[in-house]
């Protein structure tokens, strides 16, 4: 049988029409279709559910796989559960005018139910407005956990109407510390589990937790408003009015055509980009234009408005401006500023760039000249990567905070010279690196004043949290840190015991090319993923000096040999290096990769980086594995340094 259930009603708020394209998935394209478990991995989910039950041990699990076709079979089991005067379920199910809902723990005493939905999401309960804004709405980040909400609420009140239910969200307390050593490591993934989550629980009832780390929140006068249409999800869509449209999609399989809008379209998941992959395949986003906007094959092949970079000015869409060739310089509000590119400039550049076929690079060359006229040899670019854990390695720590577990670090000398100085990884489960991994860190720039780089802002947020450990700790040589760290760093907005900013604070590389350059085929995307191979597009010098194997162009390296090319060309065109990483498995017989519990095949963005350190954390796996994955993961953080260079080398041979 079909329902409408609870994943399905929150993907419907986002648009209704993804509700008819998730009911076609062997039609439309869903970029969305990760591996849920591998994404829960990564940011502990699994974990959290897992800890929130053991703070109901007595609770009973109805578990079976969630099929389509099994609703009735949750529904009669947790009928019979409800039976008995007092209850703790896990995974209760409630079909309801087909509708349905799974609960993540239910707790019923007598005729009084509660109903806690638990979330992987942190919370502090000292702030007022977490959840409602002052102006008395719901906080938009909050939205669609509370609508998920109000949803089983509403299934579950409907199911048993001389109930009375009422709603919680059970979320991890961010002022609460773990009271005992090793709670991070009593959650392990196992290959083959009897249950959902695959996270097998080393403790019980009998087990010392120490204090409950989460706290739970009634939401039953928000989740009534909800229901009563007084908060809405759109302003001309009520709560029931959503239930039925939403469930008449589900069940018929029409198509509901919900308007278009520049924010909903832009982020799209129904949306082919440029990937060749899944080529039989249909896009919604395209089928959505043509049924509403009656575009052609023409209208497709033109540059529209959603990858503008940064563009908020959504009024032109409702214009029906959707394409580059549209815009004028009033609707990007074009305002120059001195000795940079501005917000709106760069704007402009890619609107003309891409409306005239121009794919010409753009770079200031005077502004740029100026800004590095203040950087001192030798050059270090540095690039860390982190993970943010619910449930804290040791007692003391708190959830949700900065965990680094790695950097690498390139030097570039005033002669050209290119090493691979220094690195340092954490693979050990349960160990709270961050103290040893700024000893490292320090060890590595002490030695002179040359000007440290850094892309984007993430390196200055990691060291102003771990400023924040180390005031808080006993560490041996916190004041040698902490002044190391104030005298590389600027404060936060946030940041408590504020300090002035420091002579050596790191460049951010990633601002220097929203200052200075530009090129068009990063379609608008800053991210290093998307300058890097832009640039090996144009960069002449850079394509010669990297096409050649590294022993050969004064460049070292720790985890490549002297042989490893970085570039290639297919048909002309340069593969990016990223796309050229050496699988995970790259040394493993077929036999060990199938007793591996490593899904990760290859490790090339942020996000597979994070996966495969809580792979590390949470599994139970050999050394020959967990040393694959390190290696892995430092040719990864290689690569990232090493790109930093290559768009620092081609920026210099232009200027």
């Amino acid at each position: 049988m079909k329902a409408l259930s609870k994943s399905r009603f929150k993907l419907g708020l986002e648009c209704p029409n993804k509700v008819y394209f998730s009911n076609n998935k062997d039609i439309f394209y869903n970029s969305k279709n990760e591996d849920p478990f591998l994404k829960a991995l990564a940011s502990g989910g699994f974990q959290v559910e897992e800890y929130a039950r053991l703070q109901y041990p007595e609770g009973k699990l109805i578990d079976a796989p969630y099929k389509d076709d099994n609703y009735q079979f949750f529904h009669e089991e947790t009928k019979k559960l409800l039976n008995q005067d007092e209850v703790v379920i896990y995974e209760a199910g409630f079909l309801y005018d087909q509708l349905f809902v799974r609960t993540d723990i239910l707790v019923k005493k007598e005729n009084e139910i509660k109903l806690i939905e638990v979330k992987a999401k942190s919370y502090d309960p000292r702030e007022e407005h977490t959840f409602i804004t002052k102006t008395g709405k719901i906080v938009s980040s909050w939205k669609p956990y509370l609508f998920d909400l109000a949803f089983q609420t509403y299934v579950t009140q409907k199911s048993y109407p001389n109930c009375k239910v009422t709603p919680y969200l059970y979320l991890v307390d961010k002022t609460k510390s773990a009271t005992i050593e090793g709670l991070n490591q009593m959650f392990r993934v196992k290959k083959e589990s009897d249950k959902r989550t695959g996270v097998e629980v080393l403790a019980n009832a009998d087990s010392d937790l120490g204090e409950n780390l989460m706290g739970l929140i009634n939401h039953s006068e928000t989740v009534q408003k909800i229901i009563n249409n007084e908060f809405k999800y759109y302003d001309n869509l009520g709560f029931q009015e959503a239930i039925n449209l939403l469930r008449s999609v589900r069940l018929e399989n029409k198509y509901p055509n919900w308007p278009t809008s520049f924010s909903a379209c832009k982020k799209c998941e129904f949306k082919k980009g440029d990937t060749k992959e899944l080529a039989h395949k249909q896009s919604g986003f395209e089928y959505c234009f043509q049924k509403q906007h009656n575009w052609k094959s023409t209208e497709f092949k033109k540059s529209n408005i959603f990858n503008i970079w940064d563009f908020k000015n959504t009024t032109v869409f409702e214009q029906g401006k959707y394409f580059k060739e549209d815009l004028n310089e009033d609707d990007i509000k074009l305002k120059p500023v001195a000795n940079k590119i501005s917000r709106t400039e760069r704007q402009w550049l890619q609107v003309e760039k891409e409306r005239d076929n121009d794919f010409t690079e753009y770079f200031d060359r005077e502004g740029f000249l100026n800004e590095s006229s203040n950087w001192n040899y030798p050059y270090h670019f540095i690039d860390f990567e982190t993970s943010i854990v619910p449930l804290p390695f040791h007692k003391g720590r708190t959830a949700y905070e900065q965990i680094a577990f790695q950097f690498s670090h390139h030097i570039l000398y005033e002669d050209g010279r290119i090493e691979h100085a220094s690195e340092y990884i954490n693979t050990s489960p349960g160990e709270f690196p961050n103290f040893i991994f700024m000893q490292h860190l320090h060890d590595a720039l002490i030695h002179d004043n040359g000007t440290i780089f850094k892309y984007a802002t993430h390196e200055n947020t990691i060291l102003n949290a771990i400023r924040m450990q180390l005031l808080a700790s006993n560490y041996s040589f916190k004041e040698e840190l902490v002044q190391f760290i104030e005298s590389i760093s600027h404060p936060t907005d946030n940041t408590v015991n504020k300090w002035e900013v420091p002579p050596r604070d790191m460049v951010d590389l990633c601002q220097i090319i929203k200052n200075f350059y530009y090129h068009p085929k990063t379609y608008g995307s800053n991210s290093i993923k998307k300058v890097l191979p832009a640039i090996l597009e144009t960069s002449n010098f850079v394509r010669s000096k990297y096409s050649k194997p590294i022993g050969n162009i004064n460049v070292s390296s720790k985890n490549f040999s002297s042989h490893h090319v970085w570039l290639s060309l297919d048909n002309g065109t340069v593969v990016s290096p990223y796309s050229m990483l050496p699988s995970v498995h790259e040394d493993m017989t077929h036999e060990e990769i199938e007793t591996s519990l490593s899904q990760i095949e290859n490790i090339e963005d942020g996000g597979s980086a994070l996966t495969a350190y809580g792979k590390i954390q949470y599994t139970d796996m050999t050394k020959e594995e967990r040393e694959k994955i390190g290696t892995a993961l430092k040719r990864y953080c290689e690569l990232d340094t090493l790109a930093m260079v290559m768009i620092y080398e081609h920026l210099n041979s232009i200027s």
